[in-house]
């Protein structure tokens, strides 16, 4: 296949098989961006998640080391959150904020890929598109005269060219866009992760609220225990008193 002969089919589709190579080269383009950026944040990323699965405890000192490593991935943004707010004392509240960057990040990962979506569509229908024109322009040597059959048929042939390379096209484009998503979902998985561990791990001082709870909790404690020991009732409602009669009030 030379390029006389792909000028000469894409004259036979209308010009279609031209749009056809602009999608298949747009589609590289994404496809080659994509796996290089989710392959160097996905690769990070297990860095980070390993480094903070094998810790006890995380402190600020430990937080920088990590982003500073980390080449401002989205994950190490999530981390840097902890940074970013060291008053904040309630895991509750950290938990919310560290959510909430993780939704700011998400779109940043699967950047690109609804080009890749919509060209596994685009393709087919562009190709059959031009096969459509390719027939008519092989029925139409029909009406002149001293057409040959065979002229019909090598026109149909070279017709059906442009729906091999819409589909062929379409192939790729969905291989790699279920790869990439698959990465992408293997990414904002990370993230969370690195949530749960920063609120399971983070040292900081309890806030003010949960000290107050705290403290409410133990003297409520300490006050039912007064109470039982001062009440024997409460202590225990239904005293022995000899084997088999049970004292009743």
């Amino acid at each position: 296949m030379n390029l006389n002969y792909i000028v000469h089919i894409a004259s036979v589709s209308g010009g279609v098989l031209y749009l056809i190579m602009i999608v298949l080269l747009v589609a590289l383009a994404v496809i080659i961006e994509r796996t290089w950026y989710l392959n160097k944040i996905i690769n990070k990323g297990y860095e980070i998640t390993s480094k903070v699965s094998e810790l006890k405890t995380i402190d600020n000192k430990i937080l920088t080391e990590l982003v500073s490593s980390s080449d401002n991935i989205p994950q190490s943004k999530v981390l840097n959150i902890a940074l970013k707010f060291p008053e904040v004392r309630s895991h509750d509240h950290l938990d919310r904020l560290l959510e909430e960057e993780i939704l700011w990040q998400s779109p940043s990962i699967d950047k690109r890929l609804w080009i890749l979506d919509s060209i596994v569509t685009l393709a087919p229908l562009l190709g059959l598109l031009g096969t459509i024109i390719g027939m008519f322009t092989a029925f139409s040597v029909l009406g002149a005269p001293g057409s040959a059959p065979l002229k019909v048929t090598g026109g149909v042939a070279e017709a059906l060219v442009t729906t091999g390379a819409g589909l062929f096209v379409a192939i790729i484009g969905l291989v790699f866009y279920n790869g990439l998503n698959n990465w992408a979902r293997l990414i904002i998985h990370q993230m969370e992760t690195i949530k749960i561990m920063l609120v399971n791990r983070l040292e900081r001082p309890c806030s003010k609220g949960d000290k107050e709870l705290t403290d409410i909790g133990l003297s409520r404690s300490k006050t039912a225990e007064k109470e039982r020991n001062a009440n024997p009732l409460i202590k225990n409602p239904f005293p022995v008193k000899g084997e088999g009669e049970v004292v009743n009030g």
